[in-house]
């Protein structure tokens, strides 16, 4: 393929802050909390051209490089302590969507938290990161599902890491056999699937098969690395199920994403459900 469509890209996973600054405070918080001198899970390691950015921020460095690359919304993560994220929802309504990081280790403090920032930032979807709580959550554990009812009730999505997570921490908890039961006992929530998936790619192509609400996400992933099962998917009868995400400014740049992007071998049917529509569906952008 020598060009990409123009649709008006969607991108699932974006975030504020330029790379390796704040990329997880979310898990520094936990660790700060538990009273560890080890503050953050460095997953660095992974990516060998991660974007450099000087002292930008927030929208004055995600605009620009959006605009270039025919970006017209992105999702950010949100929440009460990050001002970069509040200030570029509120400034750019028509360019960011919210989500924000539940803490299954919160209780029913954690739930009023997720309809708080629902009813403060409307947010489009809830995010956890099971390998990344202290204790761990896995996908199925009963802590995650008042947080997968509550995503039901107010019809928003729920994002859930999958596969061996960057940080090097156990990754047990985000075996893909995990969501079987939960789309079993959730049949209206629309989950998605991030960060790879892997080594249980074919797994979560059988369980997408089975379970309509159950979708993946192509975030972490330089494209010239996208899961060939999940590519044969998509050009299969998976092309309702496969969403654009990138990685910027975590660990990807948009040059390397949108330079490699074309080589992908999406059928061209697949092109336009992969970048906007399949997010605006689960979204609830249309």
């Amino acid at each position: 393929m020598s060009a990409l469509p123009d649709v008006g890209v969607i991108d699932l996973m974006m975030g504020t802050r330029p790379a390796n600054a704040g990329q997880y405070e979310f898990l520094a918080r936990q660790l700060r909390d538990a009273g560890s001198k080890e503050m953050t899970f460095p997953a660095g390691y992974m990516f060998h051209e991660v974007p450099k950015q000087g002292d930008l921020e927030g929208d004055a460095l995600l605009l620009p490089e959006m605009d270039r690359f025919g970006i017209e919304k992105a999702l950010i993560t949100v929440s009460a302590d990050n001002d970069l994220a509040k200030a570029a929802l509120e400034g750019h309504p028509d360019r960011f969507l919210a989500s924000f990081q539940i803490d299954p280790n919160k209780g029913m403090d954690g739930v009023r938290e997720l309809v708080d920032a629902h009813d403060r930032w409307g947010i489009r979807a809830a995010a956890a990161f099971p390998a990344g709580y202290l204790p761990q959550v896995p996908i199925d554990d009963r802590r995650m599902y008042p947080f997968y009812a509550k995503c039901v009730e107010l019809d928003i999505a729920m994002i859930v890491n999958a596969g061996v997570p960057g940080p090097r921490v156990p990754m047990a908890c985000q075996d893909v056999a995990g969501f079987d039961p939960v789309c079993y006992d959730f049949p209206e929530l629309r989950i998605i699937m991030r960060h790879g998936a892997e080594p249980w790619q074919d797994l979560a192509v059988k369980l997408m098969l089975k379970w309509p609400g159950l979708h993946y996400m192509t975030s972490g992933f330089a494209p010239r690395f996208y899961p060939k099962a999940i590519i044969d998917y998509a050009n299969t009868r998976g092309a309702d199920k496969i969403l654009y995400a990138g990685y910027f400014p975590m660990g990807l740049s948009l040059d390397r994403i949108f330079r490699e992007l074309p080589e992908v071998p999406f059928d061209e049917a697949v092109w336009p459900k992969f970048l906007r529509t399949n997010a605006e569906r689960v979204l609830r952008l249309v």
